[in-house]
């Protein structure tokens, strides 16, 4: 085998990717790119290890074999080895780009983009390198730039169906819905089928769908040939065409059909679920003090329900100008991965044993993970819903640090999570009982952490905002230790990207008239009951 290895021809050409080969070895290196696709991460590395003990340090198979460590989060072994790549192919735009996902897994945002940056300045032709940044850029929170990315890669490749179903999320996010709307319909042509696009119609809350619309999913769920995904993702439009017209048990039927579909690929198992929040819970009252009690100053945590409001109170605050809303962020969880991937056991099992220079050393992690929220302003929010379970520790970790806990009425806000397709699955949110065990979960232990530090921790009510704006908004700001600031009155009125299912609404003034589950009537009585609630007295 040759010391050095010619460069392809065409490095976006898989075909020539694997020059100097032989017949054999090519058909190992598709093995193991198809075994990484599939998330089989233990024969793609025999698959490689044999790869490489006959081709040394073959890039292509290097390349291969830095996505298999991006996978396993063994981030330092992926930089090595993509840069092992690198230095026999320099100008390879497959593997800077696959470099850029190492860093971004590792926390290292800036290399990240400039690596993505460079692969399309390499390739400038390459419609995937372009949808690539723009996805990144999107997930990342920067959506103009990520807008202007994928509007090239649709205009490099117009049948790219992926580009302009996120293209028009991207659009949505920046409250451009217009078009938005016809980006995704540019999708339903060239797929009528496709669920993502019929999920980001149905997913601008304030636009209802049209009578054609509804002929159509209805037509589309009458076919045979339907991708479960895609059945899966028609069927909630369907749900939500359909209340939007009034037709509520048509709704709650294709609704119900979405969701059983959903939680047979994936179940939710509620028991498994109580005994881990009890084991959290547990951990996070056997705590050391802070060594730096005020670490974490900087940051706003909105923790709740799905669909109880957070969006609306993360956008009250990112109108102060002391405030960056940063929508939901992945990193807290991603600093406690580290840890337990560091220690060998699984949060929380590892609790116990941290120390409070432990806890600072994580704090001062996630802040350094979340820095470039804090480039414009001083204060960041986070609001991803499930940090509610890591509201305990947060007391050691980042004890300076503000937790706003979000409530809905729990009928209300159980049954917009119903409405609501998520794709991180498992999920709480496909049947009425796990919702109610979910919310039992939550209050129980938030209010159990909130009675031992008020200071820290504000239920935040979303019906009390309706009934008095103003002294909500004033309390809430007090509670942050933030002054009082006329602009988070009309926070309908605050450009910024949002990027979640209620960007429409929140750009809206407040609505008062948003409760819709006593129009189900006794269909929703199972959600009544594992809530305490009294049953509905009538049915449809």
């Amino acid at each position: 085998m040759p010391a050095s290895w010619p460069r392809p021809e065409h490095p976006t050409d898989m075909a020539t990717r694997a020059a100097g080969l032989s017949p054999g070895l090519r058909q190992q290196l598709e093995m193991a790119a198809r075994s990484i696709r599939d998330g089989a991460l233990a024969p793609a590395r025999q698959v490689l290890d044999a790869v490489l003990a006959e081709a040394p340090a073959h890039p292509e198979a290097l390349r291969l074999l830095g996505i298999l460590h991006t996978r396993g989060r063994q981030y330092g072994a992926a930089r090595d080895t993509l840069g092992e790549a690198l230095r026999q192919w320099p100008d390879d735009p497959l593997a800077l780009t696959d470099l850029a996902n190492a860093e971004q897994a590792a926390g290292d945002v800036d290399a990240a983009l400039a690596h993505w940056r460079e692969a399309c300045a390499l390739a400038p032709d390459y419609p995937m390198g372009w949808f690539n940044l723009g996805r990144n850029l999107q997930v990342l929170g920067h959506t103009e730039p990520a807008v202007e990315a994928l509007e090239r890669a649709c205009a490099l490749e117009p049948t790219l169906l992926p580009a302009h179903v996120l293209l028009g999320d991207a659009l949505v996010h920046l409250g451009r819905f217009d078009e938005a709307d016809r980006r995704y319909r540019v999708a339903l042509a060239l797929h009528p089928a496709c669920g993502d696009a019929w999920r980001g119609l149905a997913n601008i809350k304030t636009r209802p769908l049209s009578d054609e619309d509804r002929s159509r999913l209805a037509g589309l769920l009458g076919r045979s040939d339907l991708g479960e995904a895609d059945r899966i993702a028609i069927g909630f439009a369907l749900g939500k065409v359909n209340e939007d017209q009034g037709r509520y048990e048509d709704a709650f039927a294709a609704l119900s059909d979405a969701n059983a579909r959903q939680r047979r690929m994936a179940p939710w198992h509620a028991g498994g679920f109580h005994a881990f929040v009890d084991s959290v819970v547990d951990a996070g009252t056997k705590l050391p003090a802070p060594v730096a009690p005020r670490l974490g100053e900087e940051a706003i945590f909105i923790v709740g329900l799905p669909r109880s409001g957070s969006t609306l109170f993360e956008q009250i605050l990112a109108a102060h100008p002391q405030v960056e809303g940063a929508s939901e962020l992945p990193d807290l969880g991603e600093v406690l991965v580290e840890e337990s991937v560091r220690r060998g056991q699984p949060f929380p099992r590892w609790v116990p044993a941290a120390t409070a220079p432990d806890w600072q050393r994580l704090g001062l992690r996630y802040l350094e993970r979340t820095a470039r929220w804090r480039r414009q302003r001083p204060r960041f929010t986070d609001k991803l819903p499930e940090n509610w379970l890591y509201a305990g520790i947060l007391g050691a970790m980042l004890p300076g640090a503000r937790i706003v806990d979000v409530r809905r009425d729990a009928l209300e806000a159980g049954w917009s999570c119903f409405k609501q397709q998520f794709y991180r699955l498992p999920h709480f949110a496909c049947t009425l009982t796990d919702i109610a065990a979910y919310v039992r979960d939550y209050e129980a232990a938030l209010d159990r952490w909130r009675a031992a530090v008020p200071e820290r921790i504000r239920t935040q009510g979303y019906e009390a905002l309706l009934a008095d704006l103003e002294g909500e908004i004033r309390a809430l700001l007090d509670f942050c230790e933030l002054p009082f600031d006329a602009a988070c009155l009309a926070f309908h009125r605050t450009m910024r990207a949002i990027r979640t299912p209620s960007a429409a609404q929140v750009r809206q003034p407040l609505d008062r008239d948003t409760a819709r589950a006593e129009r189900y009537g006794r269909l929703l009585d199972p959600l009544r009951l594992g809530l305490g609630r009294p049953l509905a007295e009538r049915s449809l």
